[in-house]
């Protein structure tokens, strides 16, 4: 019986991790199928990053996302702070429903809908046209209830007291919101940005309603390239995926525990 908590922690493990390992390993395999492993290899590696398409795709995801991450925490913010600040205000009702819909409304719902929205946008203004601005657009408009609500959560707890002992010291509202209020949520907004940067890196059903012809995210590409079956190179684009999350979690891991210490 002590043995069984122990077995079922190692079968739990080993179900999420070892397809991810498996994932990493073929990423080195010789073979063009992934499921026969004939030899090691760094060929695939190469011919990733010989594969321009693919990483024009990663570059524009990349742009994509920060512009998104950047914009979604200011809006999302402001959301967060309206919503835990003042609690009856006109329309508050409203402008929550609209703030939780991107939550919970299927992301074939909204893609239809801002595909319209464009489309009626470019027909009578000439903007925008469908591309790096129709993506970036749609990805705020969804990312920043995420961030409306982390900054929520977090200014739920918050201990308004330091805001009116500096109010009564004579500090005007936004040096205070600058000294006081924006540090103390810092976590919140840095949580907020990365879970941005994230949800736009990752999505791929909205962007391809909202995506022109000449505009491929790296998901659409690596959606189009497992279509026609699964190239190695979708292994080597996981592989680094993987690393690059476990350097930024082993950073964080790291850092909590130095100020832990201090």
């Amino acid at each position: 019986m002590k043995r069984f908590p122990l077995a079922v922690l190692a079968f739990g493990y080993a179900f999420l991790y070892l397809p991810i390992a498996t994932v990493i390993a073929y990423s080195f395999n010789e073979s063009r199928l992934v499921t026969v492993w004939s030899g090691f290899s760094t060929k695939w590696w190469s011919a990733l990053f010989a594969n321009e398409a693919m990483i024009d795709a990663a570059l524009l995801s990349l742009r994509i996302a920060f512009v998104n991450a950047c914009a979604a925490t200011v809006l999302g913010t402001l959301a967060g702070i309206a919503l835990a600040r003042h609690p009856r205000f006109a329309g508050r009702s409203i402008f929550v429903a609209l703030v939780i819909a991107p939550l919970v409304m299927p992301e074939v719902i909204m893609g239809v809908s801002m595909l319209l929205l464009f489309v009626g946008l470019e027909r009578h203004i000439g903007w925008p046209e469908r591309g790096f601005a129709t993506i970036a657009i749609a990805h705020i408009t969804f990312s920043m209830a995420y961030v409306a609500v982390v900054v929520q959560a977090r200014l739920a707890d918050f201990d308004r007291s330091l805001e009116e002992a500096a109010m009564d010291l004579g500090a005007r509202p936004f040096a205070v919101f600058r000294s006081i209020t924006l540090p103390l949520i810092a976590p919140a907004l840095v949580s907020g940005w990365l879970l941005a940067f994230t949800l736009s890196l990752d999505d791929l059903i909205l962007t391809q309603f909202v995506s022109g012809a000449a505009s491929q995210t790296l998901p659409m590409a690596v959606y189009s390239s497992v279509r026609l079956g699964l190239n190695p190179q979708i292994n080597v684009i996981a592989t680094i995926v993987i690393a690059i999350s476990t350097v930024g979690l082993v950073a964080s891991a790291l850092l909590l525990r130095r100020k832990r210490r201090a």
